[in-house]
């Protein structure tokens, strides 16, 4: 039929159609112009994009019949339009930390795979239409991992390795290969998992390890909460770590024990409606329950950032901190040790930690021994930050040197540091996650890792899990009761994340001091300011709490008695 002969309506649906599909494209390709700090800079284009997106997955919805027939739509191209959405909602989640989207992305994802939508494209003879749909599955898989949906992981695991066969097959292309080392990745991260939950049929059962009510103990009443956590800023570049789409295991780990488990939230499928995010003003954060309150910690999520790379999200971080606000500064990194051993304050003397294994200057710092490595993060690199409350975590073997920091602002300050050593049969895992940010995420899935137990029974997870609760219960009630601990711990302990790091780092402490395999105190972890031992770190009534949980989990022999631990 020729255009003359097209109705009047019909043709303006095409048209409408085709604005809005190159609009959305448009605005869409603009968003990697945005910058990926500073939270007001972006927020009005996301709207827009949002808004856009939205009209045309109704339009097409709407009015699939006309555009079916006259504009020739194809299933791949609806795919296509869901995937943008996806991927919309999962850059809204990185930015915003609010896992709400993180649900909208997998359901309109989800809604792609349960439509078939992609199912045709390999029938199309473009292998970039192949590429998308590869592309995809390792976004979905993301998102999955991200939701602790791990049985669909693997499922889309197996989906994307057929996928990956078909396209070599058909098109022989270059980057085949590339594909198969995405593949090898998902399936590392997912062997990364050191314990398996068996539920009552011997199936694995995924657990969430984000923050619940029951996750941490509740302040006394009448307690004044003077600080919260507002900004987050998680690092990683731990050597041959695994790691998938630019995030390692311990950047996972971390990450979640940073958010909250949103409730009453049902991952059913919203692709029908079109849902965007709520504008700013229409949240009703005045209601403790209410939807779309910001319940988390906004983070940067930095994989082997440069020094000006990591400094600027720093001092955006630093900007972005309201008067009451702390900025947590976690790093998983490799260390770079100095000329000299940490006894004093050494601002620049003794290394750091590395950021970005990237040799610059190379054949200049063969020939003078004075030039740093240019990507190592020092303490000194850190004091400018300490103008604010600051709260740091270092899991790496040259963690030590942050311990003496001097606090020249007076802000709180506080530093936990994991162990400088391991025992040699630690070593080889630290490629699946370090220790020490295991047992800061989920401390009885650390428990379980040293002493080699790789499954439990979910009646057996769920009692011990009782008894890690009671432990924690009982390092509150000696944190908060003894005189001897710093007052800038408790400036951190009215927030609910804050308390619970602080929490099981003691709880690591205790683990680590009373087992067996760690031989000494350079395989315990550090903080600054220091804890009181007697009254807390090595309390006798928490250690009598671990000895009876190891006996409960039949792993007490690999424990000291406490007489034996205090020698």
């Amino acid at each position: 039929m020729s255009d003359e002969e097209i109705p009047e309506h019909e043709r303006k649906i095409v048209t409408e159609f085709c604005y809005l599909l190159d609009k959305s494209k448009q605005l869409f390709n603009g968003l990697r112009d945005l910058p990926q700090y500073g939270q007001r800079q972006w927020q009005a284009y996301f709207g827009r994009t949002f808004d856009v997106y939205t009209k045309l997955w109704k339009f097409q919805q709407q009015n699939r019949q006309v555009l079916d027939t006259r504009y020739g739509l194809k299933r791949w191209q609806i795919g296509e339009i869901a995937s943008k959405i996806g991927q919309l909602y999962y850059h809204y989640y990185l930015r915003t930390s609010e896992t709400n989207y993180l649900h909208e992305s997998f359901s309109f994802y989800s809604a792609i795979r349960m439509r078939a939508y992609y199912s045709k494209a390999n029938k199309e003879d473009k292998p970039d239409l192949m590429v998308k749909k590869l592309r995809y599955y390792a976004r979905f898989i993301v998102v999955c991992l991200l939701l602790n949906k791990t049985h669909l992981v693997r499922d889309l695991v197996r989906e994307l390795s057929k996928q990956i066969q078909d396209y070599g097959s058909t098109y022989d292309p270059g980057d085949q290969l590339e594909w198969s080392l995405v593949l090898g990745e998902v399936q590392a991260f997912l062997d990364a998992e050191p314990l398996v939950i068996l539920d009552t049929e011997s199936s694995p059962v995924t657990i969430s390890q984000r923050l619940q009510k029951d996750t941490v103990p509740p302040l006394e009443p009448g307690t004044e909460v003077r600080l919260s956590l507002q900004e987050v800023i998680i690092v990683g570049n731990r050597k041959d770590q695994v790691k998938f789409s630019e995030l390692t295991v311990d950047m996972f780990r971390m990450l979640q024990t940073l958010e909250r488990e949103p409730e009453g939230l049902d991952a059913t499928e919203q692709a029908a409606n079109g849902a965007q995010p709520e504008k700013e003003g229409e949240t009703g954060e005045s209601e403790d329950n209410a939807p779309g309150k910001r319940e988390n910690p906004h983070k940067y999520l930095l994989y082997k950032p440069t020094f000006s790379q990591l400094y600027t999200f720093l001092a955006s971080g630093f900007k972005e901190l309201p008067p009451d606000g702390v900025m947590l500064v976690y790093l998983s990194s490799t260390g770079s040790t100095g000329c000299s051993k940490p006894e004093d304050e050494g601002a620049y003397d003794y290394g750091g930690v590395l950021t970005n294994s990237r040799k610059e200057g190379e054949e200049l710092m063969k020939k003078s021994k004075l030039l740093k490595d240019m990507h190592c993060l020092h303490p000194g690199d850190l004091y400018p930050f300490t103008r604010k409350p600051l709260f740091l975590v270092v899991d790496s073997e040259n963690s030590e040197v942050f311990k003496n920091m001097p606090n020249l602002f007076g802000q709180p300050r506080v530093c936990l540091l994991s162990p400088v050593a391991v025992p040699t049969d630690v070593v080889d895992e630290i490629a699946k996650g370090s220790l020490f940010t295991l047992f800061l995420h989920c401390p009885l899935t650390g428990l379980l890792t040293i002493c080699k137990l790789s499954d439990i029974p979910i009646a057996s997870w769920e009692r011990a899990q009782r008894q890690v609760g009671r432990i924690l219960e009982e390092i509150a009630r000696l944190l908060m009761g003894c005189r001897n601990v710093d007052g800038m711990y408790l400036q951190f302990y009215g927030d609910e994340f804050l308390r619970l790091l602080l929490l099981r780092f003691v709880f690591c402490y205790c683990v680590f001091r009373l087992h067996r395999a760690f031989k000494g105190p350079a395989y315990y972890p550090q903080c600054h300011p220091e804890l009181p031992k007697n009254e807390v770190l090595e309390a006798l009534t928490v250690q009598k709490q671990l000895l009876d949980l190891a006996s409960t989990l039949d792993i007490r022999s690999m424990f000291y008695e406490i007489d034996e631990s205090l020698e």
